[in-house]
């Protein structure tokens, strides 16, 4: 097994490696052993220290092994596991909760359909992480003559995750790419504006949601015409 990364023995609980020595996997022939939380740490045998751990029912693990000699604590490994898996779950929750920056997945006018799928999954990853996700796909020379390419290409993406996705901004023109933002559908939508006004040369200002025709129903987020932008 693996040696652990180097641990703190100060007061307080401290955080044990997730690679660890457990009981008789200790190879260190002496040890130093810390009974509780804060408690002093007593040097003994390794026999000693399992014997002990034996008798109060608990386990040595082997906490900061790059110390000489090796630092073990007694505990519940069974408990402290549980403990751990929590914490991380809780912590999974909380980052997603917090995730709110924009992320972006790049493609071309003629990617495969193959690539198209793997970038789908990307996306959707992402949407479920809570991110915003920027599609955008880039123009190479002359493609750029050829912007329905483009939108075709987007909307396929958009199509892709139209169960977990909601389009937040239609088709831009920014530079050598057209690009979509993409927003999880839970999130709720920006309140709107009190006033219209006028927007400012070279800005695209928000679109409101285009109905889709009931003859002609949409599977995913509509993906208009592109709207003009800076080149």
């Amino acid at each position: 097994m693996p040696a652990c990364p180097r641990e703190s023995v100060e007061k307080g609980a401290p955080s044990i490696a997730r690679d660890y020595r457990v009981n008789r996997q200790i190879r260190a022939p002496v040890v130093r052993v810390i009974r509780e939380e804060g408690g002093e740490a007593i040097v003994m045998q390794i026999y000693d220290a399992l014997r002990m751990a034996e008798q109060e029912s608990l386990d040595l693990v082997e906490v900061s092994p790059n110390q000489s000699p090796p630092v073990c604590r007694l505990l519940d490994y069974g408990k402290f596991k549980f403990i751990q898996a929590k914490k991380a779950r809780e912590g999974r929750k909380g980052q997603k909760t917090r995730t709110s920056e924009m992320r972006e997945v790049r493609l071309t006018p003629t990617i495969a359909e193959h690539d198209v799928q793997s970038k789908i999954r990307s996306v959707a990853e992402l949407l479920d992480d809570g991110a915003k996700v920027r599609v955008a796909v880039f123009f190479r020379g002359r493609q750029v003559t050829h912007p329905e390419l483009a939108v075709k290409v987007l909307r396929k993406v958009a199509e892709g995750v139209a169960a977990k996705a909601k389009l937040e901004r239609p088709p831009l023109m920014e530079g050598r790419a057209l690009s979509i933002i993409l927003a999880p559908a839970g999130q709720q939508a920006r309140p709107a504006a009190p006033e219209q006004s006028e927007p400012e040369p070279g800005v695209t200002a928000p679109q409101p949601a285009v109905p889709v025709a009931k003859d002609r129903p949409e599977p995913g987020p509509a993906v208009p015409a592109p709207q003009p932008g800076v080149n």
